[in-house]
């Protein structure tokens, strides 16, 4: 994993603060840490850091999470997004939208290698996007130098 993307963040909402403590206080020296108790301070901190990994509770008060990650599989395809939850079958609802359904109470260890998984996957998806960038340019130039000579 190249160095930009071991500092980008890990981004968990819930409106509960004594988990986002828990959370923190359980990963702040493995990863860079970020919390949120709203979903609106959730995109904030998303707009204005670099996020990697964003783990939602699928019940923060007032709003629908599901939607969230919607959006930010639109606005931001790169990150990996994972779903709290207490509720069996939510994983077939946003199997579509989510890297993994984590069941709460999650255990620290599998979480722990599920963020590292998960930081992972966002490295490849951002070198993918480089790579296929460059291929397009070449592409590009191979096209526009072949109608020169031809």
């Amino acid at each position: 994993m190249n160095q930009s993307v071991a500092q980008a963040g890990v981004l968990y909402i819930d409106d509960t603060v004594c988990k986002l403590d828990d959370f923190k206080s359980q990963f702040r020296h493995l990863f860079t840490i970020y919390t949120a108790p709203t979903i609106a301070e959730g995109c904030r901190l998303l707009a204005l850091n670099e996020i990697a990994v964003v783990i939602v509770n699928q019940l923060v008060s007032g709003s629908t999470c599901i939607s969230f990650l919607e959006s930010v599989a639109e606005t931001n395809p790169h990150v990996v997004r994972i779903l709290l939850t207490g509720f069996s079958g939510a994983d077939t609802v946003a199997r579509s939208i989510v890297y993994k359904t984590i069941a709460k109470p999650w255990q620290n260890d599998d979480l722990k290698y599920t963020i590292q998984n998960a930081l992972e996957v966002y490295d490849l998806r951002k070198r993918n996007f480089e790579l296929t960038h460059k291929l397009n340019i070449a592409n590009y130039e191979i096209e526009r130098i072949s109608k020169q000579r031809g």
